[in-house]
């Protein structure tokens, strides 16, 4: 199984329209063009297709995406059976890609293919986004939030810093170490804080919550 190591809580795809709604040329896709995003983003994250399969998602992206510069939104494609084989295509590799969620994450497929914490408190591995969201649904945010979700990550320039797939909260480091560290820390504070804040049973969740991602860089 592929272990994912550059992942991100949102779209993983752009978002595309409905099956039937309105088209949205150049802000969303149209419904074949977000199934090819599908099939593309497994590709991407190691699905392997047979020759046959890999002529097919060819003649697609001929279809579907005939120059570099195209405007989103507005291609479809032609023989709704073909389109229909698309679908079932999409459908088997958003199915795969489900199996790659990180623990306490899960793949969710409406507009966009989206990874999302589960919110389910019992669980072995608990998302510490998952908490956090749980928290901002009642209400409440507290000022250790974004570096407790952060991830560490290693710069081309060898350095470590923790923070989400936009900004770095925290760092840079000379060690991977230092920076999980530095997010480990600022859990224990959020714990302190949901606790103080009468979030006991969110706070509970700790011993159980997800490892610190660490993503190495490929320029290193």
């Amino acid at each position: 199984m592929t272990v994912l190591e550059r992942w991100h809580v949102g779209p993983w795809t752009t978002s595309g329209t409905a099956v039937g709604a309105p088209l949205e040329p150049g802000q969303r896709r149209t419904p074949d063009e977000l199934n090819f995003d599908v099939v593309g983003l497994a590709r991407i994250l190691g699905r392997r297709l047979d020759g046959r399969a890999e002529l097919q998602v060819r003649l697609w992206q001929n279809e579907l995406r005939p120059t570099h510069t195209r405007l989103v939104g507005v291609h479809t494609l032609a023989d709704p059976a073909n389109a229909e084989l698309l679908r079932q295509t999409a459908l088997e590799a958003f199915a795969w890609l489900s199996t790659l969620a990180p623990d306490g994450y899960e793949f969710v497929l409406t507009d966009a293919v989206r990874l999302q914490p589960k919110l389910d408190l019992t669980a072995e591995v608990v998302a510490v986004d998952a908490v956090i969201q749980l928290a901002a649904d009642r209400g409440d945010t507290y000022p250790a939030d974004r570096l407790a979700a952060s991830h560490v990550r290693q710069s081309p320039t060898g350095d470590w810093s923790a923070g989400d797939a936009v900004c770095n909260w925290s760092g840079p480091y000379p060690t991977a170490d230092e920076a999980v560290a530095a997010v480990r820390a600022a859990r224990v504070e959020l714990a302190d804080q949901l606790r103080a804040g009468g979030h006991a049973d969110l706070a509970d969740t700790e011993p159980r919550w997800n490892p610190v991602p660490v993503e190495q860089s490929a320029a290193v």
